[in-house]
């Protein structure tokens, strides 16, 4: 035998093999040419603003001689790119009791960051704790009044699964709100941005894709609690209401939230609800119960300042709420019919992971019911019950 060259032609090369044995068994294979794989173009990898860089070990002593090594190697590896040694070090490292992280922009931040360590120094770029008994997990998500231009923009453009997450949320928004969420939240009118039925729509997005984000990182949560339109957002991501029925619910509770006359007032007071309870009326109402000695009034400007100025007389902090309407109180009962009769036309699933109502402070009920949202507009939100039930709960 011997090596001869095997020309190459316009389809693939096969041959065929024999084998002739003594006995008179003869074998027959045809072998063919694998086909071509073409490799696939690498992805690009997405730059970090900021770059968490992990340690661990049994003492505080300890944590500072791990700073001292990795700050030692960090030095004898400057072509490690900052994403890779932010990767190495919470993949190839045992988690132990103490801890700290550096979060660095650039490789001279993270060695500022990882000489103050290793020398027991405070430094604005590194947080050192140590481990305590594992608890539960709860995700807020916050109501009306958090929203600002260009919330989301940064994310957007760094994480692909939020940006993934953002414009499917949009898809369904636009189309019920008939034009660009996105040219609003992140445009330049924060009066466009501030009305009811955006600033709504834009916080159930933002929070909808933030939730995304951080459930892609493998964090998930024992409790959902939502203050006020938030709990929408709870309700769709632990999957109670889709996407789209999710969509139709927080766009028409904004618009008819902004469609009702302007006016009212909501001022948080330094009181109690057993204090303030006694001085309301048809007129104004508890819109909020947000800690022991935090409650929110609202309802019309001249029955509000009539319960706000008997605390105010006795030296209580007080402080005017910037809102367009006075929500969660009897002024939202004009729209409480239509917006009864949108959720009536909802489908409602059962939650995946536990949410607690911000009606009862309690695990949420009665969710496929128009009674319960129709409550949840009008009535205050307990979110100092909604806290101390998670708590109870680890």
């Amino acid at each position: 035998t011997e090596s001869r060259a095997w020309p190459v032609r316009d389809r693939p090369r096969r041959v065929g093999v024999s084998s002739f044995g003594l006995s008179g068994t003869n074998a027959h294979v045809i072998v063919e040419q694998a086909p071509v794989v073409e490799e696939p173009e690498p992805e690009a990898v997405t730059g970090l603003p900021v770059v968490p860089v992990v340690l661990s070990a049994r003492s505080e002593a300890g944590l500072a001689a791990q700073a001292g090594k990795f700050l030692g190697r960090v030095a004898g590896e400057s072509s490690a790119s900052l994403l890779d040694v932010g990767f190495s070090s919470v993949v190839s490292r045992a988690v132990l009791e103490h801890r700290a992280v550096v979060a660095a922009s650039d490789r001279e931040e993270l060695v500022r960051g990882l000489t103050a360590l290793a020398e027991g120094e405070l430094s604005p770029s590194v947080v050192r704790g140590s481990v305590r008994r594992a608890g539960a997990t709860a995700f807020l998500f916050t109501g009306q009044g958090a929203q600002r231009l260009g919330m989301g923009r940064e994310l957007y453009g760094v994480y692909p699964v939020f940006a993934a997450a953002f414009d499917e949320v949009l898809v369904e928004l636009d189309a019920r709100l008939g034009r660009s969420l996105r040219e609003v939240v992140w445009g330049e009118d924060a009066g466009l941005l501030n009305g009811t039925m955006f600033a709504q729509a834009g916080l159930f997005a933002v929070e909808t894709a933030l939730f995304r984000l951080v459930e892609s990182w493998g964090v998930r949560p024992d409790f959902l609690v939502g203050h006020s339109v938030g709990e929408i957002a709870a309700a769709h991501v632990s999957g109670v209401l889709s996407l789209a029925d999710a969509a139709e619910l927080v766009v028409a509770r904004g618009r008819l939230m902004q469609g009702l006359p302007a006016g009212g007032s909501m001022v948080a007071v330094e009181a109690s609800e057993a204090e303030v309870l006694p001085l309301l009326n048809a007129e104004v109402g508890i819109a909020a119960v947000n800690g022991p000695r935090s409650v929110v009034v609202s309802g019309v400007e001249s029955a509000v300042a009539e319960v706000v100025g008997k605390f105010a007389g006795e030296g209580r902090r007080t402080s005017a709420l910037r809102v367009s309407h006075a929500f969660h109180s009897p002024l939202m009962e004009p729209m409480l019919a239509e917006f009864g009769a949108v959720v009536a036309g909802l489908s409602f699933g059962s939650a995946s992971v536990p949410v607690v109502s911000g009606v009862t402070g309690d695990l949420a009920e009665d969710w496929g019911s128009a009674e319960y949202w129709v409550r949840h507009v009008r009535e205050a939100v307990r979110f100092a019950d909604a806290v101390s039930f998670v708590v109870s709960r680890g």
